[in-house]
């Protein structure tokens, strides 16, 4: 059989021979599972779909899939690429005003031809289409009409399927990033990167038909569509469908889930993990069997030794084995993976130099071993020079090889500026992902940001590291946005959720003496605004990323209610136009 060269190519091969295969398990959020949808059901669905998009013109043009996470999903995806169609997820309508306006955003740019979504979305998408200006644009509800037909009408529109002229080169989605720092922006993604991306996580996680592939992020977050859909596809795997709801919800119901579906491989962000040890109950833990769990990928944001340490110490009782929690890293840029732990053990914690950042003034920063690089070249370079750092320094993480994306939809400059670098030693054609990190004895270390490093009194603070510390501050504190402002982003900002139902003021100017105390303490650093707020206040993107830059404008334009705050002077003076006076108050430090 001739080697594939578009992922449609290996897919229907591999649905070939998996036909009354279980291919799709989905859950409610409940955790209660539907009838199983075989290998030989999808592969026919996404025939039918393929010829329907075709008789739209949808081949080698956007297709924007609005659905939520499960079937109906899978087979709007799969009906793209079997149509050659360049798949564009986003989240399903009425998740949230921010994720409308981020949507409407994507059609614009993306020059949508055609929406896929379900009957119950269809007017909200409908809605969104109009007031983005492109009311023009075709909807289809894969659930209804001519897309539903019975078993006979489904075999005879399948029946004229053909596999398109597609190769390598051509693309297979645009995938949008999470804009954590910046606006979202579409990722080329071509069948050649999806095909290197599969293998390099089979040959880093040790998949095979065999594995049960199941997780909670949301299909327009790329670990969700490409490691817990496309990969287990690829496979021939099964995928076990959680809806985000099933975790938001409790956390223990992801466990549960895992444990009675026997998940083997699953991945969340590092806080999704942090929340199982605080939320889930010891009634919860006792009937808990993880021994089946081979593999819980923790990345889409720096992971945390202690995150590690904590969740493991905490689920072995449940039979979770040392290693089995494995730090990750990876991009949309990249198709996902850059780099994963082994899973042979706990992963390595060292203390790595920041001199490319703080040559005046040095420190050392205890991060996580996110494991070899899979399937890329990684190389460390100073971000003003380009020149390459030695082992164990900080600076920022260039990536190059197969899976590496070509670039932005429609954003030539922003394509230009990250992609196709070349270091001072003349090597090129590598990605900047604007990450920090390390290499040491050939492990991928990530330490953040460069967007979201500050200099603060000469040192170079990492504000996740802050975010991370502070819920540790009592049981009053929930989650953190730590970020610059004014010239150079030099002023330090701390907005701290907190739950202060019936706290006077000498309360909540105790609590802010607390964050006040921990940045002192445990940074050196006296922050020159601290924001106590209502919990929910902080954004984060659909893998758990704090939007810092989101939180630094809502600060500066005056649009946060804070319960409480203080403002030095050089703060008090930037935003004194913008914050309404009645949230004002001040305590003298």
């Amino acid at each position: 059989m001739p080697t594939p060269t578009s992922l449609t190519q290996a897919l229907v091969a591999r649905f070939a021979g998996r036909r009354d295969a279980p291919a799709l398990v989905p859950l409610d959020t409940s955790g209660e599972s539907g009838a199983a949808v075989t290998y030989g059901e999808l592969d026919l669905r996404a025939r039918a779909l393929a010829v329907r998009l075709a008789g739209h013109g949808a081949a080698g043009r956007q297709v924007m899939l609005a659905l939520d996470t499960g079937p109906s999903f899978a087979e709007a995806l799969l009906g793209c690429l079997y149509a050659g169609a360049v798949a564009v997820p986003v989240p399903p309508p009425a998740v949230s005003r921010a994720a409308a306006e981020r949507t409407a955003a994507i059609v614009a740019e993306a020059a949508v031809h055609l929406v896929l979504t379900e009957a119950a979305h269809a007017p909200d998408v409908s809605r969104q289409l109009a007031q983005a200006g492109r009311g023009g644009v075709a909807c289809l509800a894969v659930d209804g009409g001519a897309l539903a037909a019975d078993r006979a009408g489904i075999e005879r529109v399948a029946a004229e399927w053909r596999m398109p002229a597609i190769g390598g080169d051509d693309l297979a989605l645009i995938q949008y990033t999470s804009g954590s720092t910046a606006a979202p922006r579409g990722v080329m993604v071509s069948h050649a990167n999806l095909l290197a991306t599969m293998t390099a996580l089979r040959d880093a996680l040790g998949t095979d038909a065999g594995s049960r592939i199941g997780g909670w992020l949301p299909f327009h977050h790329d670990l969700g569509l490409v490691g817990e859909l496309l990969h287990p596809l690829w496979l021939g795997a099964t995928v076990v469908l959680m809806p985000p709801r099933l975790f938001l919800a409790r956390p223990g119901r992801w466990l549960k889930a895992i444990d009675r579906y026997d998940v083997t491989h699953v991945a969340a962000p590092d806080s999704a993990y942090a929340r199982c040890v605080r939320e889930v109950t010891d009634e919860e833990l006792a009937a808990l069997d993880l021994s089946r769990l081979q593999r819980a990928v923790d990345a889409a944001e720096p992971v945390g030794a202690d995150n590690l340490r904590a969740f493991t110490e905490r689920f072995a009782a449940a039979g979770l084995r040392p290693g089995t929690l494995t730090p990750g890293y990876g991009l949309a840029e990249a198709t996902l993976l850059v780099s994963v732990g082994r899973g042979d053990g706990p992963a390595a914690v060292r203390g790595v130099q920041d001199a490319a950042l703080c040559p005046s003034g040095a420190t050392r920063q205890q991060v996580v071993a996110c494991g070899p690089a899979g399937g890329a070249e990684v190389r460390v370079v100073d971000p003003r020079t380009s020149a390459e750092l030695p082992d164990g320094a900080i600076g920022e993480l260039w990536v190059r090889g197969p899976a590496v994306a070509r670039g932005y939809w429609a954003r030539p400059i922003e394509t230009a500026e990250a992609f196709g670098n070349a270091t001072t030693t003349g090597e090129g054609g590598f990605l900047r992902t604007g990450d920090l990190g390390a290499v040491h004895d050939g492990e991928v270390y990530v330490t953040g940001r460069i967007k979201d490093v500050l200099l603060v009194a000469g040192r170079s603070l990492h504000p996740q590291e802050i975010e991370r510390q502070l819920p540790h501050c009592g049981t009053q504190f929930a989650s953190a946005a730590v970020f610059g402002v004014g010239e150079a982003n030099r002023l330090l900002a701390v907005v701290q959720e907190v739950r202060a139902i019936g706290r006077g003021r000498d309360e909540l100017a105790d609590l802010a003496t607390r964050v006040r105390g921990v940045l002192a303490e445990e940074f050196g650093a006296i922050p020159d605004a601290v924001l106590l707020v209502r919990p929910g206040t902080v954004r984060r993107t659909t893998s758990g990323k704090v939007r810092r830059s989101e939180m630094r404008e809502l600060f500066l334009r005056g649009e946060l209610r804070p319960l409480y705050e203080e403002l030095e002077e050089p703060v008090r003076a930037l935003s004194a136009a913008r914050i309404p006076r009645q949230a004002r108050e001040r305590v003298p430090a």
